[in-house]
């Protein structure tokens, strides 16, 4: 679920292991050369299908909560969950739910509250892995890191537009 540059990146990676079949989700559905790219409107009756959800998909109004109670429980018995999006795309008292009875397993590297505070029963609950959200330390983040910094500078240097940019000052 969130098929973009980071969902295909997941599509990629799992490529080696031959998964059986690979369902695509994303807010723009479209036909790739791998296949269909489903609307979000159609996950309901994609969910009981699929053996593990994967959730790189960005916090919008349309996907706060979108794994909640009804969507979960839709979800096969003994599925994964995993998100590596955002906490609050998955309702975590429904997912504490499912997961106390055993029905299905999670891995997170986000939560809802984050960070998660000490005692919260999300550290305890049945069938859950919980990670830090952090993607960066790796050996292969200093070399991307200097080469956008590079082309950062270089581009404005020559005044050219730069990549990323998230807000710009009046």
């Amino acid at each position: 679920m969130g098929y973009g540059s980071i969902g295909s990146a997941i599509e990629d990676r799992l490529e080696p292991f031959d998964c059986a079949r690979v369902v695509r989700v994303a807010r723009s559905p479209r036909h790739t050369a791998r296949g269909p790219v489903h609307p979000v409107a159609a996950l309901p009756g994609l969910l009981p299908g699929a053996d593990v959800v994967v959730v790189a998909a960005p916090l919008t109004e349309e996907t706060r909560g979108l794994l909640g109670a009804r969507n979960l429980a839709r979800m096969k018995d003994g599925a994964l969950l995993v998100n590596i999006a955002r906490g609050p795309i998955v309702d975590t008292g429904a997912l504490l739910a499912e997961l106390s009875g055993g029905r299905l397993r999670a891995a997170l590297d986000v939560t809802d509250p984050e960070p998660l505070p000490p005692g919260h029963p999300l550290w305890t609950a049945p069938g859950v892995l919980v990670t830090p959200h952090v993607g960066g330390p790796s050996s292969a983040f200093p070399p991307r890191a200097k080469a956008l910094l590079r082309g950062q500078l270089a581009g404005f240097a020559l005044d050219e537009p730069l990549r990323n940019v998230v807000a710009t000052a009046v």
